[in-house]
């Protein structure tokens, strides 16, 4: 297990010789000491960014694009060992650990063959002895921070790309799951990738995050987290006007008309709840079920819900694990206990499970049905394994609660129509839109939201973009 920081090359404490602990949500067990660096190690490691960019960039893409494969196959190696280190810090069952490391490798494989497709363009000219020309190049050093819920994908959908379009990069892991990223940077090194080109630096947020905003060598920087600290970011970002991509807050509507398959509506609906204990951008946080077949959906998926296995992510079976920290299940209880006076009734859960020998961080997964729009959790991303259910009559209204918010990441709807299949698809404000599809994240796709959901994208052709700066050259032909 790697527990030191990955700055030019080299395995290294923070100056202080300071460390924090990562534990087991699971079990309160200590699992390693990081170091808690600040400042001056932030500053050290963009510096090493900044001196290996130059001969990084000047790598033929198919070179960078061998070298991202690479580390895509030694993930997949490793996957067991990749796994298991993600459960013990994280907590997620085992079966989804291992999910996400071959999820987190697709990111590398796609971006790895699309960096070979960075095509320019020539422009017809308005003047004979012209030639318009437009460039992509690299756009530097970039600043990547990633969130605990998935430690590993959201490190390597940044860094994929960002390798392959010839940046390099610092990364801040969130402090809860340091160990996944800085198992992904010793990989770095036997995958071929030079000294310098991937940084990895843990400890104190506050001031790795100043350092990696008015440092004018960084010029982009990627962030997946909340609203709330991306409004932080993108006010510091200013400054330097630095580049951007956000994927923030959810709050995903789950829509399932008169018409749809019951059965795998029920299914779409426990597949996109209960992941990883609710815990997800995407997640389903609102379920909206027509009159007509209210009463059916609401019954199957109650004993769906019976059904799941609560404990710690190394037992066998089991499909729900705890809750990342204390104050996350401090929210999901809160939660709750709102919509329950406010009148809704909990058919299954609504409480703490009890897990024997585990920390006091397992939520029983919830079922609660008459739910209305004033409660906590119509309005608020729970993050969380409760499922609140709504009735309603017409279409126009459930588009109308599926819009009514802030936010605008991933929306579901299961319908047998087609025509409402595009209409329902055109009227969300959703960045994603999950049409009878109950997982639509891959590589090759463009994943982002809009309103406070976040800017720009990522996967598919799309992400380049992002990483990438675009270059117009007039040039001036004689003799033409």
């Amino acid at each position: 297990m790697q527990t030191q920081n990955l700055i030019g090359g080299r395995w290294v404490g923070a100056d202080s010789g300071a460390t924090f602990a990562v534990t087991d949500p699971a079990t309160d067990e200590h699992v390693a000491d990081v170091p808690k660096c600040g400042r001056a190690e932030t500053a050290r490691a963009i510096g090493a960014a900044q001196e290996a960019w130059g001969a990084w960039r000047s790598k033929t893409a198919a070179e960078r694009g061998e070298a991202v494969r690479k580390l895509a196959e030694l993930m997949v190696r490793d996957q067991e060992r990749l796994a298991g280190l993600m459960t013990r810090e994280q907590g997620k069952p085992l079966a989804e650990a291992r999910g996400e490391i071959a999820y987190a490798a697709s990111f590398l494989t796609w971006a790895a063959e699309e960096g070979r497709r960075l095509y320019g363009e020539m422009i017809p000219a308005s003047f004979a002895n012209k030639r318009l020309l437009v460039m992509r190049q690299p756009v530097g050093v970039c600043a990547i921070i990633t969130p605990w819920n998935f430690p590993s994908a959201m490190i390597t959908r940044k860094l994929g790309p960002a390798l392959s379009c010839g940046c390099t990069v610092v990364i801040k892991p969130a402090e809860d799951t340091p160990l996944s990223a800085l198992a992904i940077g010793e990989l770095c090194g036997e995958a071929g990738i030079p000294a310098g080109v991937v940084n990895i630096v843990t400890g104190t947020p506050a001031e790795i995050g100043d350092e990696l905003l008015s440092n004018p060598a960084v010029r982009k920087l990627s962030f997946t987290g909340s609203t709330q600290v991306g409004k932080l970011l993108m006010r510091k970002a200013a400054d330097n006007v630095l580049r951007l991509s956000m994927e923030l807050g959810g709050h995903a509507p789950f829509i399932v008309f008169d018409d749809a398959d019951v059965e795998a509506a029920v299914a779409g609906a426990m597949a996109t709840k209960f992941r990883n204990a609710g815990q997800t951008c995407i997640c389903a946080n609102r379920l909206y079920v027509q009159a007509g077949i209210y009463d059916e959906f609401v019954g199957r998926l109650t004993e769906a819900v019976s059904c799941l296995k609560v404990g710690r992510g190394t037992d066998e079976g089991v499909q729900v694990g705890p809750l990342i920290n204390d104050a996350a299940v401090e929210k999901v209880e809160a939660h709750v206990a709102d919509a329950r006076e406010r009148g809704a009734d909990v058919l299954f859960g609504g409480q703490r499970a009890h897990v024997a020998g585990g920390a006091d961080r397992f939520f029983q997964p919830t079922l609660l049905a008459g739910v209305t729009g004033e409660m906590r959790l119509s309005r608020e991303e729970t993050f969380g394994p409760v499922a609140p259910v709504r009735r309603f009559m017409e279409e126009a209204e459930a588009i109308a609660w599926a819009n009514d918010s802030d936010f605008g990441l991933a929306a579901y709807a299961y319908t047998r129509d087609a025509s409402r299949c595009f209409r329902v698809a055109e009227a969300l404000e959703y960045g994603i839109v999950g049409m009878n599809d109950a997982a639509p994240s891959t590589a090759q796709a463009p994943f982002g939201g809009v309103k406070q959901s976040g800017i720009g994208r990522e996967g598919g052709k799309y992400v380049m973009d992002e990483y990438t700066e675009t270059k117009y050259v007039s040039w001036g032909v004689s003799g033409a």
